[in-house]
């Protein structure tokens, strides 16, 4: 049972995703909060598995609450946003988010979304992570971190990662390299673990800031 705290301003749209979430065999709403500052204390009393997260709230926004669920290690966040162009969900992925979605996704994409964070992958949205990457990551196009952070990988985990930050699946990713499946586990595996990246989403934004993926290109 994936257990997930629900966490917005607007109580009408908490009610919605738990109807959503509710209705799955496999979910279960076990809290809900309207701030960023009862998340937190939600995170800790009840140890979710993920804590759905709005980024624009009262008290406490929901960046600086992403960023102390995170480091305290309580429960995994998925963000959610009204807009997709919003510098706030920049600085919840910085700070430790493991992936976003808009608030009008189709339910089913919630669904599957969770269980994908759950399970300790990331969400990233190709199209939406490549218009936040081209509006806030290295203006001027210049790098904003030393590429020389990349020498560590092998040619072919370079490739891999300009695969991931392009938001191909590992199946993708496969066909694309011709290689299997399992193959490119081990070398995302590798890639996260040489970059001391925590999942996908980090080495996406890691491969946009040192210029090894760059915003526009497909």
């Amino acid at each position: 049972m994936i257990r997930v705290v629900v966490v917005d301003d607007q109580e009408l749209m908490r009610v919605g995703f738990r109807m959503v979430l509710g209705a799955q065999a496999d979910i279960e709403v076990v809290g809900e909060a309207g701030d960023g500052a009862q998340a937190i204390r939600l995170a800790e009393e009840l140890r979710p598995d993920v804590v759905l997260m709005d980024v624009r709230m009262p008290v406490l926004d929901g960046v600086e609450a992403t960023k102390r669920i995170v480091e305290a290690g309580t429960a995994r966040v998925l963000v959610m946003t009204t807009f997709d162009l919003d510098e706030y969900v920049y600085s919840a992925l910085q700070g430790g988010a493991s992936g976003f979605l808009l608030k009008d996704t189709q339910p089913d994409h919630l669904v599957s979304a969770l269980r994908a964070v759950a399970s300790g992958d990331a969400v990233v949205s190709p199209s939406v992570t490549r218009r936040l990457l081209d509006r806030f990551v290295g203006a001027g196009g210049k790098p904003m971190r030393d590429a020389a952070e990349l020498d560590v990988l092998t040619e072919r985990e370079r490739e891999v990662l300009v695969l991931i930050a392009k938001g191909l699946s590992n199946l993708e990713i496969a066909e694309t390299l011709f290689l299997s499946e399992a193959t490119v586990k081990t070398h995302v595996g590798r890639i996260l673990s040489k970059l001391d990246l925590r999942d996908r989403v980090q080495a996406v934004v890691l491969a946009y800031e040192t210029g090894l993926a760059r915003p526009g290109v497909s």
